[in-house]
Order: C-alpha cells, then structure tokens, then sequence
C-alpha cells in the first residue's frame, strides 16, 4: 500500500522508516513484515547461505535501486562482494522474495519484472504457506519441483529442507 505523498528520491535516501518501505515513482510503499513463517523462511535462508557460502552476502531488505525513481527491498539481496555504499546500486546475483499472506501476484510480478530487468540474474520465490520454491525467468513464476533451488556460476543452492525447516 502506498502512502500516496510524493517525496523526492534524495529524502527518500536519507529518511529511515520502520519498518522500512519501497519507494515507487515518488511514492512510499509498505511491505507485508513480521509473519512468522515469512521470517522463519528468511531467517533460513540467510542462515544457509552464510553457513554454505561464507564469501557470499546474503543481507535482508537492502535498499536496492531497480530504476531511477525506484527501490525496493528484496527480502534476502545476494551478492557476490560486499558493497561500499549504503543502497544497493548494482543488481545482486540473487534477489529473493519470500511471500506474506497478504502479498498480491501482480505487485510480486511487478517487482520480479524490475529485478529482471535490471539486470539480476537470478530470482527466487519462497512460499512458506504451501512450502513451495519459484525461479522467475522469462517473465513468468516457475515452480522448483526437485528439492533443490541453485544458480549455475558460481553454483550456490538451497534445499527445501534447509528453507522451510521449523515451520511444523
């Protein structure tokens, strides 16, 4: 949900909310936060990556500029190098969205789009509701159905188990 107040991107960049929200074309836009199965799935996430791949970044809802006039805040932000600025510039090797029960398709299709077209090479969905795994690619959600989710070079991956663990 947005705001609908227009500010600028500079007070955007230099204003902290909390929780933190998305800025769209000179709108501020909530994000769904505080789920318990959304950030138990975050949390092992984050845990898995960092445990498996100590010279990856994996940090959560970083400050990632899609387009001009947009950032959003990807629920895990992967990279392969620690970044020098305090907003994500460059498009990560990973952008992660982990669904809420309030989340609505076209407002994740609409960010998954921008990600892609940003240049972000690889894109992952979670669904800890129904314990489902997604790559986006070509515009359109594909459900992993294997029990793991990877990139090819370099190769990180995640099991299901590893995901969607403590959720029972």
């Amino acid at each position: 949900m947005s705001t609908g107040t227009l500010i600028s991107v500079e007070e955007y960049l230099r204003t902290s909310y909390s929780p933190d929200m998305e800025y769209v074309d000179g709108e501020l836009v909530e994000i769904n936060v505080g789920e318990w199965g959304h950030g138990i799935v975050q949390r092992n996430i984050l845990v898995a990556l960092t445990n498996n791949y100590p010279g990856v970044f994996a940090i959560p809802e970083l400050r990632s500029r899609v387009r001009q006039t947009r950032y959003r805040l990807p629920d895990i932000a992967v990279t392969l190098k620690p970044i020098r600025t305090g907003v994500l510039n460059e498009p990560p090797f990973i952008a992660i969205e982990i669904l809420s029960e309030e989340d609505r398709v076209s407002r994740l299709i609409e960010k998954l789009k921008e990600y892609a077209a940003f240049g972000t090479p690889h894109i992952w969905v979670f669904d800890p509701r129904l314990k489902q795994m997604f790559t986006f690619r070509d515009n359109a959600l594909q459900e992993v159905l294997g029990d793991t989710i990877a990139t090819g070079d370099p190769h990180l991956e995640l099991t299901r188990a590893e995901v969607f663990q403590d959720l029972d």
